[in-house]
């Protein structure tokens, strides 16, 4: 790339997006979140990855889409 080109006239001069599609995941793409959990729970996880060889993130992510699939409604009760 020259000096003096900018990132858009270099994709512009080396590919050709004219026939481009959109990805139709674009809404399902995930979001970077920071959540504070207990150590007991991310204890648990990771020791579910290990033995499942899936990443403790992606199972967290499984088992709170499977929350929100079924409906589950959380029920606390304070004493």
């Amino acid at each position: 790339m020259k000096k003096d080109m900018t990132d858009e006239e270099y994709l512009q001069k080396e590919f050709d997006f004219s026939k481009a599609v959109r990805n139709p995941y674009a809404n399902r793409v995930k979001r970077t979140i920071t959540i504070n959990i207990d150590n007991s729970v991310y204890d648990y996880f990771k020791g579910q990855a290990q033995e499942s060889g899936i990443p403790y993130q992606t199972l967290i992510n499984m088992y709170l889409r499977d929350c929100v699939q079924n409906h589950r409604e959380i029920d606390i009760q304070w004493n």
